[in-house]
């Protein structure tokens, strides 16, 4: 369930929070050089995250000076299955690192733990129903520069729970704008697609369940043209 308080919504055109509503497109606004990470590249993140929903309303989400979306791009996705949208970001507290986070049209939905300190950061691989139980899980690399470890979480009933972790692979290098990968279905369901840790070859990595994963060697890893041959099929 979406929570009912509206905290650190700003509406831009003064109405109330709407359950009912969700969310058609988002964008990040407000650049700002406050966290000298730097890590996709340059020195500007953003403080705030822009949303559209299904009503037409705009509404403004405003971070406090603690915290940046140090991201590519918001990402819209239903992923309560109720046919409206929320937004998965990844938003870093400048002392306590990134966390990926779930916004609706009423606010923050839910959230992973930050990392734990500054300088530390993840990458978002996607979202679908891994494991074939109803419910959507997020999966993103945990410091894909350094531990380079995927987890997996569930969302269901509003709530975030690890249920899956595997070592070994990464999807980004310092200083690139993009984050490399994705999830794929060429009809068998769905697949993460990563590199291994040392950035030379192209896996598929599959959970059927909970925390069981199987990983599946596409190619060798040429550029980025290597993963859009293996999101293709």
């Amino acid at each position: 369930m979406r929570r009912a308080a509206c905290l650190a919504l700003v509406f831009a055109l003064g109405a109330a929070c709407a359950q009912a509503e969700g969310v058609t497109s988002a964008r990040y606004g407000d650049p700002t050089g406050r966290y000298d990470h730097g890590i996709l590249g340059d020195a500007v993140e953003y403080g705030t995250l822009e949303l559209t929903t299904d009503a037409g309303r705009r509404l403004r989400i405003v971070l406090p000076e603690s915290r940046v979306f140090e991201d590519t791009a918001p990402r819209v996705v239903d992923l309560d299955g109720d046919g409206q949208g929320e937004v998965i970001v990844v938003e870093t507290d400048i002392r306590r690192g990134a966390r990926l986070a779930i916004y609706g049209v009423g606010g923050l939905i839910a959230a992973t733990p930050n990392i734990g300190r500054t300088h530390r950061w993840l990458a978002p691989i996607g979202a679908a129903d891994l494991d074939g139980d109803g419910a959507l899980e997020i999966a993103y690399v945990d410091r894909p520069h350094l531990a380079r470890l995927i987890r997996v979480w569930r969302f269901s009933g509003g709530t975030l729970e690890l249920v899956g972790e595997l070592p070994g692979y990464t999807n980004h290098r310092i200083g690139e704008d993009t984050i490399a990968g994705g999830i794929r279905n060429c009809g068998t369901g769905p697949e993460m697609i990563v590199a291994d840790a040392g950035w030379r070859d192209i896996y598929a990595i599959t959970m059927k369940k909970a925390g069981v994963f199987a990983a599946t060697r596409i190619g060798a890893h040429e550029g980025r043209g290597s993963f859009a041959g293996a999101l293709g099929c």
